[in-house]
């Protein structure tokens, strides 16, 4: 079965070449020029990746980005987009973005992006081998269901930061830099910003910490990078 995209973006001429390229490489493509109908799809049907421009009528796209990370399941999200200040793409990160990729942009990197973040999640959903459960204080996190449960309660984890928390999590007390992190979560062809990896970690510690203000799960290590400091239960 062909795998369901979904392209929001209100350019016709992006949206023919983008679309285009997306059905050849074999997937099926659903595209939406307005915010508000965007939403109402993402709210209405299943999709396995979403493609979405910031600048849109009816609803601005970082609406549309709530909204889909509001839904109890988890889509990869890669956002298009002319806004290309540092500022937002970290925002569009801390939204829960899986990746940016700035205006104007080869259609065919784009393409490649869909692809790796598409296989990244079927690898993750369907590993070949598993490290088992990994337990601290209340939480257990479960690589097989890619859930982190505290207690009786589901904590809602995006792809990349049930990524990062897991690694950090197999190698604790080890202190990692920035650089480390995005070579070894992201992947060493990841273009982007080192500040990719404080959003994260900023997000992260708003869901597990008991206080995100004085983290003891993931440390900081001033000068040097991040470590999981949490003792296994």
């Amino acid at each position: 079965m062909r795998q369901n995209l979904l392209l929001v973006e209100d350019d016709d001429a992006i949206a023919d070449v983008v679309a285009l390229h997306l059905r050849e490489a074999g997937y099926h493509v659903q595209r939406e020029a307005d915010g508000a109908r965007a939403i109402d799809a993402v709210l209405r049907e299943r999709f396995d990746l979403v493609v979405l421009d910031l600048m849109l009528p009816g609803a601005d796209g970082l609406d549309v980005c709530r909204q889909l990370r509001a839904r109890p399941d988890y889509v990869p999200l890669i956002i298009i987009s002319a806004r290309t200040s540092e500022t937002h793409r970290i925002l569009g990160l801390e939204l829960g973005a899986d990746d940016y990729l700035p205006k104007p942009f080869s259609v065919l990197e784009l393409v490649a992006r869909v692809r790796a973040l598409l296989r990244r999640a079927d690898k993750l959903r369907h590993p070949d081998t598993a490290p088992g459960e990994i337990r601290f204080d209340d939480c257990v996190l479960d690589p097989i269901r890619r859930e982190l449960r505290r207690g009786d309660r589901v904590v809602a984890l995006t792809l990349r930061e049930f990524d990062l928390l897991f690694f950090l999590a197999r190698h604790p007390q080890q202190i990692f830099s920035r650089t480390d992190l995005l070579n070894r979560v992201w992947g060493a062809g990841f273009d982007g910003y080192e500040h990719t990896v404080n959003s994260h970690i900023n997000r992260l510690r708003a869901k597990i910490e008991t206080d995100p203000q004085e983290p003891r799960v993931i440390e900081t290590v001033w000068g040097m990078g991040y470590r999981f400091g949490a003792r296994p239960a």
